[in-house]
C-alpha cells in the first residue's frame, strides 16, 4: 500500500516529536565533537548507500564549510575512496571496508559517525569494535532499535522509527546541528 503525501507528512511528525527525547544525548554529542576538534582530533564517518551519502555530507561540511568560511576541520569519510573500499573488499571482506582504515588513520580521542538506518551493517559493527580498541568515541546515528551496534557506541542516536526515509531525515538534523555547535566554537575567517 502506498502512503499518500499527508501521511507520510504525519508520520513524519510522529517520529520527529518522539526523537525529542533524544536532544540531551545530542547535545552531548555536540559538545563531544567541539572538544574532540579542540584536542586535535579527527572526526571519521561511515555509512552504506543512502548513510554513506550522509556520511560524506556531514564529513564535507567539516573540511569545507557549512554556515561561513573557517579553517578546514579533520574529517574523513570512511565510505568515499572506491578503489580502497573495493580493494578491502576483494582482499579480506565488506565487513572490514571501515574498520581496515580506521585503524590505519584513527587515533585515541578521535571520534566515528556510523550512519545504519538498522544498525546492523557488518561493517559498522566491525568499524565500532576497531574503535573500541583503539580509544574512538563512538556515536551511532541509527533507528529501529539500534540494532548490533548500539552496544558498541558511546552516545546511540536512535530515531524511533521503522521507515528508512525518517530516519535518514533525522540523521540529517543530527548532524547538522552538530555543526552548527561546531561552527559556535570555531571563529569565522
Amino acid at each position: 500500500m502506498k502512503a499518500t503525501l499527508l501521511e507520510q507528512w504525519e508520520e513524519g511528525r510522529r517520529v520527529w516529536a518522539d526523537t525529542e527525547t533524544l536532544l540531551p544525548m545530542l547535545g552531548e554529542v555536540c559538545g563531544k565533537t567541539v572538544a574532540c576538534l579542540k584536542n586535535g582530533g579527527t572526526i571519521f564517518t561511515c555509512g552504506n548507500g543512502g548513510s554513506g551519502a550522509d556520511a560524506l555530507h556531514m564529513t564535507e561540511e567539516f573540511v569545507g564549510r557549512y554556515k561561513f568560511n573557517r579553517r578546514p576541520l579533520p574529517s574523513i569519510c570512511l565510505s568515499a575512496d572506491t578503489p580502497l573500499l573495493t580493494c578491502i573488499g576483494n582482499d579480506f571482506g565488506f565487513d572490514y571496508i571501515f574498520s581496515r582504515p580506521l585503524e590505519a588513520f584513527a587515533k585515541k580521542g578521535d571520534m566515528l559517525f556510523g550512519f545504519t538506518t538498522s544498525g546492523n551493517s557488518k561493517n559498522i559493527v566491525e568499524a565500532f569494535a576497531q574503535a573500541k580498541k583503539m580509544g574512538v568515541t563512538t556515536i551511532l546515528m541509527s533507528g529501529k532499535d539500534g540494532g548490533a551496534c548500539a552496544p558498541l557506541s558511546d552516545i546511540p542516536l536512535i530515531v524511533p522509527s521503522q521507515t528508512t526515509a525518517r530516519i535518514q531525515e533525522l540523521h540529517n538534523f543530527f548532524f547538522h546541528s552538530i555543526l552548527e555547535a561546531v561552527e559556535d566554537a570555531f571563529p569565522p575567517l
